[in-house]
C-alpha cells in the first residue's frame, strides 16, 4: 500500500531534521555550546590564541579540537561573520514538546513569534527571556529564525539555556496553550488595552505573549485566535518598539507580582 504524500511529507522532513548541523561562532557562543552536556558537539576548529582562551572549556566537553593557523583558517562561514578564532559544528537542541517546557514554573510565562525571521531579533529575544525567566521562546517551524551562528552570537549564551521550540503551526500550539490554562496575549499597538489591564486580577495565570514581525504584525488568524490582544503602555504619540524590545518590555510588564 502506496504511503499518503503527507506521510511521506513528514518522514523526509525529519531525515532532514536529523542531518542538519549548525556552526556556532564567536567565542562566547562556543564556550557556552561546548559547557553545554545537551549539545551534541562534532568539529571543533580553533586558532591557538582561541585554544587558549577556551582552554577550561574544552577540557570539560572533552574534545579534540583541530588547530589551524590564523592565516590558513576558512571556517565554513559567511564572510562577515565574526568568529574570534574559534568555531564549533554542533546537532540543534531538542527541547521536547510544548506541554514538557511550559508546564511546572509558578505562574510561567511563554513568548510567542508570529514569523520573527530575523537572526539577530530572536537571539535578543532568547537573551529577554533568559533573564525575565521566560520558560520558552515558540516560534514557527517554516516562518522563523533557525537555529545558526548569528542567532547563537545574538542570544550571546542564552541559546544553549533557554528553551527555543519551533512549532508546525502557531494557531493550534496557541489552542494547546489555551488548554493548559494560559491566558494568551497578543501584542498590537491597535489595542484598546495594556498588557497590565489585561493582567488585573489575573497575575496567578500562566500568561503567553505573540508578537509579530516589525511591519506586518500579527496574522488575522493568530488575532482570532489569542484571548485578547494588547498594547505596551506607551509614554509617545509616535515611533514603535523594536520587536526585541517589545519582548522585553511585555515580560516584564506580565511578570506574576509587582
Amino acid at each position: 500500500m502506496k504511503k499518503p504524500k503527507w506521510v511521506v511529507q513528514k518522514e523526509q522532513e525529519k531525515k532532514v531534521e536529523a542531518s542538519q548541523t549548525v556552526w556556532l561562532f564567536g567565542l562566547h557562543a562556543v564556550r557556552d555550546a561546548l559547557e553545554n552536556p545537551a549539545r551534541e558537539k562534532l568539529k571543533l576548529m580553533v586558532t591557538p590564541n582561541a585554544q587558549a582562551k577556551l582552554e577550561e572549556a574544552i577540557a570539560k566537553a572533552g574534545v579534540t579540537p583541530e588547530v589551524v593557523d590564523p592565516r590558513k583558517f576558512r571556517p565554513p562561514l559567511d564572510s562577515g561573520s565574526v568568529h574570534q578564532g574559534a568555531v564549533l559544528e554542533v546537532k540543534p537542541l531538542s527541547w521536547g514538546s510544548v506541554k514538557e517546557v511550559c508546564i511546572g514554573a509558578v505562574a510561567p510565562r511563554v513568548l510567542l513569534l508570529d514569523r520573527v525571521t530575523d537572526p539577530h531579533n530572536v537571539g535578543a529575544i532568547l537573551r529577554s527571556a533568559e533573564v525575565l525567566g521566560a520558560s520558552a521562546v515558540i516560534g514557527m517551524r517554516h516562518h522563523a529564525a533557525p537555529e545558526t551562528g548569528a542567532l547563537a552570537k545574538s542570544a550571546s549564551g542564552a541559546l544553549e539555556r533557554q528553551p527555543y521550540l519551533r512549532v508546525r503551526n502557531l494557531a493550534d500550539t496557541i489552542k494547546e496553550l489555551q488548554n493548559m490554562g494560559y491566558l494568551v496575549l497578543g501584542l498590537d499597538g491597535e489595542a484598546d488595552m495594556t498588557v497590565e489591564t489585561a493582567l488585573e486580577g489575573k497575575r496567578d495565570r500562566p500568561v503567553a505573549l505573540v508578537l509579530g514581525a516589525e511591519g506586518p504584525g500579527l496574522r488575522e488568524k493568530t488575532k482570532e485566535t489569542v484571548d485578547a490582544l494588547v498594547r505596551i503602555d506607551a509614554g509617545g504619540g509616535f515611533g514603535s518598539l523594536n520587536v526585541s524590545n517589545a519582548a522585553a518590555i511585555a515580560l516584564y510588564a506580565s511578570r506574576a507580582h509587582t
